[in-house]
């Protein structure tokens, strides 16, 4: 059995891989070759093929469904009107609100929308709590598009995400007057009741908890809703690797349902005193599995259903299940029959980092405690060397994973784990579920002690977190290196009785002294990040590195540094920044750079921004961009070709006309990135000496507006390739058509971020260029 979970489990993961899914006619003839493997082959060849051919079409079919119910091209961008119900918690941010919205039906004839949709509303009455709520019935007009994100290497894919959700369109109300209108209070149905019950609680801690720094915290611990936890505070969670803990984890789940379990069995056999004598109907063992598998399921729920609540439910509700049957079940079987569930249930689960950390974590303490499960665990000496030997099991089986997904691993995490997890297990999170449904008074004293532990808990995990040392950085692995650093573990962590358990150390040195990748010297490369409506370069020489422009800011907290380019040179073990180049003082450019400057290590900041601006007191060593600057690293020459001296003189000027524009060329080629300079600098930029403009790429001056990438500039420059840097529907139309075509009929090459995703170039004696949704195209993908 077990074999054949873990091959239907590296099925659908195979699927998952793939650029396009089987037709219907693949999905036939891989039924086909099923059935054949069951009648053809014999033992463990059966069971494995059997599995692996399950695993693919089962996922392929699944997917085929969720992608049929999907926004068609001519209804992106109208005004569509639609009646359903609020579906999920409300997540309230500076100046809306955003929510899952159920489509029952759509009142706009000729219009087809998905059945669940993802929409914002804007504005300070639709941000107020008492707005709305899950469960209501609204009719509202919407203005969708199809479910498109960013796509980075090493980033977030939001289209996976929503594609796992059941929703496949995003939008926003409009602001229609009186045609959006609440129906009904109340639309009945579990999930709304679920939501329901998870909004009142948060808005209930948030009540009493009003204005406390970790109130946040404590609302992930009972709801599972980690979105008002700080974004300093989960930056201390990450590199102390605590963050497991501030949601409703597994141990959670665990704790909360043995003791269900241990009260209910206390209750069942004291029955006897009441004359109930219920013993005689069920026995004592199984209410216990019941009562504990039941308030399991509550908890789970009110987490919100993620991956690691799923698979210790599973766990849970498989032991509760032989127990009721009468049978033993060994932990493997457990584990494997849970892994099963969850991918039979949601196939998309294993493309995030929590599945892999989730499943990993429990096989590696089954693993490292087997054939030790018979010693004496009693006494509390004997539960700390348990626990430290569980906490060892953790950290270094999760070490190689932990790498691949995230390029660093903390390594203060064994101490302040052995801290924080009694305080948040045995002490936080039971007083916050208590205090969350007591009575006031009752519950003020809870979630305060709750609360106060949490803020005493602080001190030293901020201690911890602070120095540099804390994090060990490193590239992503690759697949080999990956696949010998978890054989190194295995030997590691091997059961009593192996020999020379320390040796499996060495097979980590490859894993341990990685140095990120860079161009040979005399050549270099860029970056060109797909950060929506913005600008982000990463120009690489071979032993230095620096940036061009940040990228936007979505939201407060939220920019196209921390949502793209930090998890980038997280993921390239990246650390440090030779330099900084901000252009200009738009937020489009501008949005990410406070991020990077307070997390990384920049060793210089150029920028045309004003003399008062605070990002310049941010920065140590800082410059002026000004025209004649030239440097040259590696082998790699610098030019800043603007703006003038003269320009930073005239206030009249807008910050488009001060635009750094830097031209990097090695070895004959070159890449020129003219930030948002418009028609008038264009023109001084001609003026001043047009064969300094020759440029192989051309980074399409104010992202390809209508101001911009004038006929005579565009014929100096002379690229075979423009890059234009704009968001997917952006509400300015850039490229504007006639400038898109304008490049066309130069015979220039176009890519569009919006389209491509990120796209990288090498300049070398060639010019290679890749742009990423080519290169890792997934069938969700839009095309």
């Amino acid at each position: 059995m077990r074999s054949a979970i873990l091959a239907f489990a590296a099925g659908a993961a195979w699927l998952q891989l793939q650029a396009a899914l089987p037709s219907a006619t693949a999905l036939l003839a891989c039924t086909a070759a099923t059935i054949t493997a069951c009648l053809l082959l014999r033992g463990l060849a059966r069971t494995i093929a059997t599995g692996l051919l399950l695993g693919v079409c089962w996922s392929a079919a699944i997917a085929h469904l969720a992608l049929r119910d999907a926004l068609p091209h001519k209804d992106e961008g109208r005004d569509i009107a639609v009646t359903g119900t609020i579906a999920s918690l409300p997540h309230r941010f500076d100046g809306g609100v955003r929510f899952h919205f159920d489509v029952e039906r759509t009142d706009t004839r000729d219009a087809t929308v998905p059945s669940r949709i993802v929409l914002s509303w804007y504005g300070a009455t639709a941000a107020d709590p008492a707005f709305i709520h899950p469960g209501e019935r609204w009719r509202l007009v919407v203005r969708l598009q199809r479910p498109h994100g960013n796509a980075n290497p090493h980033g977030f894919d939001y289209e996976a995400w929503l594609l796992e959700q059941g929703v496949r369109a995003t939008g926003y109300v409009r602001p229609a007057g009186s045609s959006n209108a609440r129906l009904d209070d109340w639309s009945p149905g579990a999930g709304h009741a679920i939501e329901r019950a998870r909004g009142y609680l948060r808005t209930r801690i948030l009540a009493i908890l009003d204005g406390q720094p970790y109130a946040g915290v404590i609302v992930a611990l009972v709801i599972g809703d980690q979105r008002g936890i700080d974004q300093d505070d989960w930056d201390v969670f990450n590199r102390t690797g605590i963050s497991h803990l501030v949601s409703i984890s597994g141990l959670h789940i665990t704790m909360v349902a043995g003791l269900a379990a241990w009260i209910a069995a206390s209750l069942w056999r004291r029955s006897f005193w009441t004359g109930a004598q219920l013993p005689l109907f069920l026995p004592a063992q199984k209410a216990a599995a019941l009562a504990g598998a039941l308030v399991a399921l509550l908890y789970v729920l009110l987490a919100g259903f993620g991956v690691p609540a799923q698979r210790t439910f599973y766990m849970l509700a498989v032991v509760a299940v032989a127990v009721w049957c009468g049978r033993i079940a060994s932990s493997s079987h457990v584990l494997c029959l849970a892994l099963g569930i969850v991918v039979l249930l949601d196939p998309w689960a294993m493309l995030w980092p929590g599945f892999w950390l989730s499943f990993g974590a429990v096989a590696a303490i089954l693993y490292a405690c087997s054939g030790r499960l018979g010693e004496q665990t009693r006494g509390w000496r004997a539960g700390l060397v348990l626990g430290a030997r569980t906490q060892w099991a953790v950290t270094i089986g999760l070490a190689p994973l932990t790498l691949l997904l995230f390029g660093q691993v903390s390594l203060v995490s064994p101490l302040a784990n052995a801290v924080a997890i009694p305080v948040i297990s045995l002490f936080v999170t039971p007083l916050a579920l208590v205090g969350s449904i007591l009575p006031s008074p009752l519950a003020d004293l809870a979630l305060g002690a709750a609360h106060l532990a949490i803020a005493l808990l602080a001190w030293p995990l901020q201690w911890l977190a602070a120095p540099a040392l804390a994090v060990w950085t490193a590239p992503a692995p690759s697949a080999w290196i990956l696949a010998l650093a978890l054989v190194g573990t295995a030997w590691m962590l091997a059961p009593r009785g192996w020999p020379q358990r320390w040796a499996g150390l060495a097979a980590w040195t490859p894993l341990l002294t990685q140095l990120p990748s860079a161009p040979p010297a005399g050549e270099f490369s860029v970056t060109a990040f797909d950060v929506g409506q913005g600008m982000a370069l990463l120009v690489e020489t071979h032993r230095h590195r620096l940036l061009y422009d940040t990228g936007p800011q979505y939201a407060p907290g939220a920019s196209g540094a921390t949502r793209v380019i930090l998890p980038y040179l997280r993921g390239r073990g990246i650390g440090r920044l030779d330099q900084l180049v901000v252009s200009h003082s738009d937020l489009d450019h501008v949005g990410g750079a406070d991020a990077l400057l307070a997390t990384l290590d920049v060793k210089e900041l150029r920028s045309s921004l004003p003399t008062a601006h605070p990002l310049l007191r941010m920065a140590g060593r800082q410059r002026r961009c000004q025209a004649g600057q030239v440097w040259e690293w590696d082998g790699v020459r610098f030019e800043m070709l603007g703006p003038d001296p003269a320009s930073y003189a005239n206030p009249r000027l807008k910050a488009n006309a001060r635009s750094c524009v830097l031209r990097v060329s090695a070895q004959g080629r070159a890449i020129l990135l003219a930030g948002d300079i418009e028609a008038a600098q264009e023109a001084a930029l001609l003026s001043a000496g047009p064969q300094r403009l020759r440029a192989d790429v051309l980074l399409a001056p104010h992202h390809g507006s209508g101001t911009s990438s004038s006929a005579a500039f565009l014929h100096a420059v002379g690229p075979s390739l423009g890059i234009f840097q704009v968001g997917h529907r952006n509400r300015y139309r850039h490229p504007k058509k006639e400038i898109y075509a304008r490049y066309a009929e130069h015979g220039i090459r176009r890519l569009r971020t919006d389209e491509r995703g990120a796209v990288t170039l090498h300049f070398g004696r060639q010019l290679t260029v890749d742009t990423y949704r080519a290169t890792r195209a997934r069938y969700w993908h839009g095309r």
